[in-house]
């Protein structure tokens, strides 16, 4: 019964990099005026968000002052976040598979920055977007701890949670 569970389940196992490829191109897929208004949105919030932790009173000019200040790098971080997100989601079902060591950092990193350079090809088709290499270099600047973060915790969880599973196989060899 465990073995048809796991048989059942690895394959499952890709669905969530699916469901988040598919959030990735949607979001390239807007044009470029909903595209800054959305990370606007989210700029003005974290803004907010400050002021009201740091107990500042600031005029409306002044949030706005500041939400243009953090607009680009709020951009720029939700890249290396979705790529960061990305790559565990690439890199665990690899691992559930058995890649490990520098293979499942060489094609998890390899696929999920093959994806950036598609996504951004994508982006040159939309309007008001452009293909830049240098979102695929932000990009990739979230891939690479993801996939770390993967291989951690696989480690970490083979010598801790999963080590009575390991045993078990080596008792039937």
């Amino acid at each position: 019964m465990k073995k048809l569970l796991r048989y059942l389940l690895k394959p499952l196992s890709f669905l969530p990099a699916l469901v988040v490829m598919y959030l990735i191109f949607s979001f390239s897929s807007q044009d470029g005026a909903s595209s800054a208004q959305l990370s606007r949105k989210v700029s003005h919030k974290i803004v907010v968000l400050a002021e009201e932790v740091l107990e500042k009173d600031w005029s409306e000019e002044r949030i706005e002052h500041y939400t243009e200040r953090i607009h680009h790098y709020v951009r720029k971080t939700a890249h290396m976040t979705e790529y960061f997100v990305l790559a565990v989601t690439v890199a665990f079902p690899l691992y559930v598979y058995g890649v490990r060591g520098i293979w499942l950092v060489l094609s998890a990193g390899i696929f999920c920055v093959s994806f950036a350079g598609l996504d951004e090809y994508h982006q040159s088709f939309v309007s008001g977007r452009g293909a830049s290499a240098r979102d695929v270099a932000i990009d990739s600047i979230g891939i690479l701890p993801g996939i770390i973060l993967v291989r951690i915790t696989g480690f970490i969880g083979r010598k801790t949670i999963f080590r009575p599973l390991t045993m078990e196989k080596r008792r039937r060899r």
